[in-house]
């Protein structure tokens, strides 16, 4: 024992004590405290008085367990006593090791928790094994596991395993319909509603031996007008087009206590898109705020006031402010990060504080604050066994209580009222929404036009939408002020807004995060095409504010882990593809977002895009083979490789690169697959490889993955899409064209069985250290030249691709010195170090070369991330300007247009040289 209640009554207290000769002092004394501070358990430990001196020989975790194993024993007929007795003690007990620090918080709302659901399980299957013994029940069976299909839901304090000590249960019950016939639908529902009334009654009546549990079943489904238990279909139509944020809130601790548990989990997993929202869920703080103040209204709670009376549970500061604090916050991630789904208080808190939703020192003053709330709650209720959260109305009513803690009064009200004050300084800012501040008053008139349209647009059609705007506004106009062009950034903005088919998620997310404006407004001045992504994906915003937004990149083996292990999960193909563009996203508006802010160079963030098309490709492999499987069976002999070619192969992809494929297979000899619908190996490669273009390229709900080019195969556009490996090799051995094997100096495996993707490299490897006609591969590379050329002459400017020397041109002078030096290097600045000797490049030249390569590379990743066409930098608004010059660095536009020019003049020059001259040096 850590701690010893006094006796508020003496002479009562010492009376009860007296009954216990045979305890130690200590325990006596701790009953002598207990019953004369608390009429209720002096009624108790003397009506319980045989049971409970031996009950006190052993630990209450043994005197609890055999309580509980005594329920399970009684018989049908000794129900309703034997439930009360079990109550009794259960109170006692739990009393008792509350009161001497011998249990801490937790392990009583646990034991109280236990009981509960123990009572209602037995109280239940009796119930509808009743209906079952009358024939009442279609198919009904008394001694049915799983009670006919029938389950109690335990809700709120019940289902987060934290009762309090007189606590009412909440119960949601219902019934597994899909077990009944529509020819014995109305029979069944019946029979349950008598089972749920009589469960009810078990539990809730009043009778010489007490009650069990007062139970409130009102958190079903429009309780007004609907039966006291309902079919689960029923339920979950409800909740799928008429739920409400409460009732989200309240399934956040929903779970199966009693009867049919395993129905009543396949029911809530069925249920959870209505309670865990994929997009993060700002707009569920308002909802829970005006919540708050609806419930204040109806107690008549506004302003914390004296402490006489004041409602612990439900006045500001108090345990339910904790609660709501919580699972709203619970609500906004829990879509998600399925780790925040914690039905217990503390637990989801310190989850919270993991995952950097809440300051982890918020946190540990929060859980502390809950914990000592909910033991004065629990020692208020002790005093008369009342379902009350109210402080003692007058200075009797708090020395009772003190004593009752062993403390005084005026310590107590004193730790009282600075825990409410500390609890509503951490939870108030979070949900009371500031008044709204006034607009900038520098709009220019263009600017104010702008502004005096958007209540017109989709985003702000609900009243709810621009109450929440309203909030929102001047800090985004304060924010555009500061653009280097506000009428132009204020612009893209608008086409932002104009884009966006609702607004009360976003608005409510700005509101929760105002540095998101600021990321808004960085790009809404940079491009409005990126902006129109926005509005149209705003669901990407959760990925900036979902945890590690920031972090150190994964690298490609890691992503692709993480989309495989989520794809897993999911059962329906449909589905998986959908899952994979969301996931894409995200990462992909990552990528963009740090190139954006300066926190990669383009490089950098090129190899992550190129990482992170790497991980598509490997992790959708897997389920499209498997879907494929499903109808004409497994891959046969070693399956497929998808090989990357071009900037994939290279790793080194923009913003908007589509991806150069091709697929070897090995079919090892066998001639045809083995399923259901068994194909040829070829045609079961050629349409296994149409599955996977299309799983990637087709438009979804979510869009589409990538573009997808394949025509670097053997033999191009007239090949078969999928090439044999035999045929693979002896066509680039004796059939490949020069620039098909220039196309194999960038090559990489990047999905499909490991053992052929080793022997693929290695055929590569070989391929391209075979000896090479100099002169004719030169010649081969001058009308390559010349021909692409012809096709695409570029545009100047900023067009960083077409044109003499710009970085198709230097690519086809880098894998032509891979190709005649015989190395396997990919990327066009590796491919120039090591094939500078044989194209005749000096140091110099191959620096120039690759420094000149570095600046077309950093324009072209800027380009496409803006989204903006080839051209002239003055078309480009000012942001995107601003932008470009920071990813080039470059001081003005006309410097960057003046080194672009004189680079691509040197690099025309020397590619002239080294494809002109056969390779020699002038």
């Amino acid at each position: 024992m850590t701690r010893q209640p006094r006796a508020h009554e003496p002479d009562r207290g010492a009376e009860t004590a007296a009954l216990f000769p045979e305890l130690p002092p200590e325990l006596r004394d701790l009953i002598a405290g207990v019953a004369g501070s608390s009429p209720y358990l002096k009624a108790l430990a003397e009506k319980e008085r045989d049971w409970l001196g031996p009950a006190l020989s052993e630990a209450p975790e043994t005197a609890m367990a055999a309580v509980l194993d005594e329920v399970r024993a009684l018989e049908e007929a000794a129900l309703a006593p034997g439930l009360r007795q079990a109550k009794r003690r259960v109170a006692l007990l739990t009393a008792l090791a509350d009161l001497a620090g011998v249990w801490p918080l937790e392990a009583v709302t646990g034991a109280l928790t236990d009981f509960a659901d123990l009572a209602c399980d037995r109280a239940l299957r009796a119930a509808v094994a009743a209906e079952s013994r009358r024939g009442k029940l279609p198919g009904g069976d008394p001694d049915d596991p799983t009670a006919g299909g029938m389950v109690a839901l335990a809700m709120g304090k019940m289902g987060a395993h934290e009762l309090n000590y007189s606590s009412d249960i909440d119960l949601i019950c219902l019934f597994d319909d899909s077990r009944y016939g529509e020819e014995d639908f109305l029979e069944a529902r019946a029979a349950f509603v008598r089972a749920t009334r009589k469960m009810c009654a078990t539990l809730s009546d009043i009778t010489g031996d007490g009650y069990v549990f007062r139970t409130d079943l009102r958190l079903r489904p429009d309780a007004a007008v609907t039966p006291v238990c309902l079919p689960m279909e029923a339920a979950e139509r409800y909740y799928e087009s008429l739920g409400r944020t409460w009732e989200r809130a309240a399934h956040v601790k929903a779970r199966p206590s009693a009867g049919d548990l395993a129905a009543g989990n396949a029911y809530l997993d069925r249920l959870r898109p209505f309670i865990w929202r994929r997009h993060l869920d700002y707009a569920a703080i308002q909802d829970a705020h005006d919540m708050r103040l609806r419930i204040r209204d109806h107690k008549g709670l506004h302003g914390r006031g004296g402490l006489p009376g004041y409602d612990l549970k439900l006045g500001p500061g108090g345990i339910r402010e904790i609660e709501f604090f919580t699972q709203t916050r619970q609500i906004i991630a829990g879509g998600r990060d399925a780790e925040l789904r914690d039905r217990g208080t503390v637990a989801a808190l310190r989850k919270l504080a993991a995952k950097d939703w809440v300051k982890p020192d918020h946190v540990e003053t929060l859980i502390a604050d809950y914990r000592a709330h909910r033991e004065v709650e629990h020692r208020v209720q002790m005093v008369a066994d009342q379902q009350t959260h109210a402080l003692p109305k007058d200075d009797d009513g708090f020395d009772r209580l003190a004593a009752l803690m062993g403390t005084d009064a005026e310590a107590l009200k004193s730790e009282i009222a600075e825990r409410l004050e500390r609890v509503g300084a951490l939870t108030e800012d979070f949900f009371a929404p500031s008044a709204p501040k006034q607009d900038p008053a520098r709009l220019s008139e263009a600017g104010r036009e702008i502004v005096a349209r958007w209540r017109g647009y989709p985003a702000l059609r609900t009243a709810r939408a621009r109450e929440i705007f309203e909030r929102v506004r001047p800090e985004l106009l304060a924010r555009l002020e500061r653009a280097s062009h506000p009428d132009e950034a204020l612009s893209h903005i608008d086409g932002f807004l104009a884009g966006l088919p609702s607004g009360v998620q976003l608005f409510s997310l700005f509101e929760a995060n105002p540095q998101l404006l600021d990321l808004v407004v960085d790009i809404a001045d940079v491009s409005p095409d990126l902006a129109r992504y926005l509005a149209r994906n705003a669901g990407v915003f959760d990925a900036v504010i979902g945890g590690s937004f920031f972090g150190d990149w994964p690298g490609a083996e890691a992503l692709t882990e993480e989309l495989s292990e989520r794809l897993s999960g999911i059962g329906d193909y449909e589905q998986q593809l959908d899952a994979a563009r969301a996931w894409a996203k995200d990462w992909h508006f990552r990528i963009g977002v740090h190139f954006l802010r300066g926190l990669v160079d383009a490089g950098t963030a090129g190899r992550h895009y190129a990482d992170l098309a790497e991980a598509v490709v490997a992790a959708l492999t897997g389920p499209v083979v498997a879907e494929f499987a499903r109808k004409h069976g497994p891959p046969p002999g070693r399956g497929a490789v998808v090989v990357g070619m071009g900037s994939l192969g290279a790793a080194r992809l923009t913003a908007a690169s589509d991806l150069d494929l091709i697929v070897i297979y090995d079919a090892d000899g066998q001639e045809a697959s083995d399923g259901p619908r068994p194909l040829p190996a070829r045609s079961y490669f050629a349409r296994l490889t149409q599955a996977f273009v299309t799983a990637l390229t087709a438009p979804m709900a979510e869009g589409r993955l990538y573009e997808v080019d394949m025509r670097l195969r053997p033999s191009g556009k007239q090949g078969p899409v999928a090439t044999s490996w035999s045929g693979f090799q002896s066509y680039q051995r004796e059939e490949a064209w020069t620039w098909e094997h220039l196309a194999q100096t960038r090559a990489r495996p990047v999905a499909g069985d490991a053992g052929l993707a080793e022997d693929i490299a290695g055929f590569r490897a070989e391929l391209l250290a075979s000896p090479r006609d100099r002169a004719a591969v030169l010649g081969d590379v001058g009308e390559m030249r010349t021909r692409l050329a012809t096709a695409k002459p570029g545009a100047g400017g900023l067009d960083a691709k077409f044109g003499p020397g710009r970085m198709m041109e230097i690519e086809l002078l880098a894998q032509t010195g891979a190709l005649l030096a015989g190395v396997p290097d990919r990327d066009a600045p590796a491919q120039l170090r090591a094939g500078a000797e044989a194209l005749g490049l000096v140091p110099l030249e191959r620096d120039d070369l690759t420094a000149t390569y570095d600046l077309f590379w950093r324009v072209q990743a800027a380009i496409r991330l803006i989204g903006a066409a080839p051209g002239e930098a003055e078309a480009l608004g000012a942001g995107a300007q601003r932008f470009l010059l920071s990813a080039t660095g470059q001081e003005t536009l006309d410097g960057l247009m003046a080194a672009l020019s004189r680079g691509s003049e040197r690099a025309a020059a020397l590619i002239d040289r080294c494809l002109g001259s056969g390779g020699e040096a002038a």
